[in-house]
């Protein structure tokens, strides 16, 4: 606690003496690239909202879609709001500078998303509610605990990549014109937000005692425990949306084996250490819960059970390509999908 100029200040003037090893200094580049790349690709929330409901003459979804449309994107407008108070909570937290950088970058974005996705609900005429307990369990988790690294992988790999399955996934069904194109700006954010956590977080694994690896996987598997179970709550949305609930499971395991398995392979860490609990208890509980075909209990007992000891693998970062779209900038400038 600092008394008039004396005692432990909130500064860090210790930020620019942290010793780095070569692989770290070019992650720590590559979070600062981020940060700029964020300012660039900025786009005007009110403005790109404003043009989309203009060309398509409003917002037009069929009424028996409607109500399920509501109930998923509250999730997502209160996603945003959560997301937003996180990354200020990094961005204040994090010491190395192009880490506070990026940080501050989603702070900025989520800002916007969550603006825009209010907009976007009023405009559908809906005034959004209090959550049910699941995903608000969920997004408690990562707001609320301490740990860095667990905020980092909660946030960034989790949540996000979460967040980029059902986008993905609504946008391709065209559900509604105007979210439909709206979605594009969203997943180009989402995507390079997942880049901080795959670019930091190694900087914190580093060096993490056994029993910190421990608290890190027992943190993956709860937030994965309320996922599902917020999943399992709209599973009847998705269907009155034309989404297959498994396949949006399955892309957010790809999502999330790719850029968790990124993170830890960063610093020599076989993704598939202790066979990966996490990744386990994952093939497990989606077999159990979400079947590929109705089954009895016992049925999927046995197939969660042959799942669960399935042995985990790194996704592909090609995973994360169709998030690249063509968006408007606030400059006026339209800038290409990434290569």
């Amino acid at each position: 606690m600092a008394f008039a100029g004396f005692g432990r200040s909130q500064l860090s003037y210790d930020m620019f003496d942290l010793a780095r090893s070569a692989a770290e200094a070019k992650r720590l580049a590559k979070c600062e690239n981020i940060y700029h790349r964020g300012q660039e690709l900025a786009w005007d929330g009110k403005d790109v909202l404003g043009e989309l409901l203009a060309r398509h003459g409003g917002v037009h979804v069929a009424d028996a879609q409607r109500a399920a449309l509501e109930r998923v994107f509250t999730i997502i407008l209160w996603g945003e709001l959560a997301a937003w108070k996180i990354s200020a909570q990094l961005a204040d937290r994090l010491v190395p500078l192009e880490a506070k950088m990026a940080a501050t970058s989603q702070a900025f974005d989520e800002a916007r998303h969550f603006y825009v996705m209010h907009d976007y609900l009023t405009a559908l005429g809906f005034k959004p509610g209090r959550l049910d307990r699941a995903p608000q369990a969920l997004l408690d988790l990562v707001l609320e605990t301490d740990d860095l690294a667990a905020k980092l992988m909660g946030m960034q790999l989790m949540i996000e990549t979460i967040a980029l399955a059902l986008f993905q996934a609504v946008r391709e069904r065209e559900v509604e014109p105007v979210l439909t194109e709206l979605l594009r700006y969203f997943e180009r954010d989402e995507a390079r937000h997942v880049g901080l956590g795959m670019q930091y977080l190694p900087s914190l694994l580093t060096g993490m005692s056994r029993r910190e690896g421990v608290r890190l996987v027992t943190f993956q598997i709860r937030i994965m425990y309320w996922a599902l179970t917020e999943l399992r709550l709209v599973r009847s949305d998705f269907e009155t949306l034309g989404i297959d609930p498994r396949r949006v499971i399955e892309s957010v395991r790809k999502k999330q084996l790719a850029a968790i398995g990124a993170a830890y392979e960063a610093v020599g860490i076989p993704f598939d250490r202790d066979r990966n609990l996490a990744a386990m208890s994952l093939n497990g509980v989606v077999e159990l819960m979400f079947p590929p075909v109705p089954a009895p209990l016992a049925a999927r007992a046995r197939t969660a059970w042959t799942a669960f000891w399935r042995r985990a693998q790194p996704g592909s970062l090609d995973v994360f390509a169709p998030h690249q779209h063509a968006i408007r900038t606030a400059r006026g400038v339209v800038a290409p999908a990434d290569g």
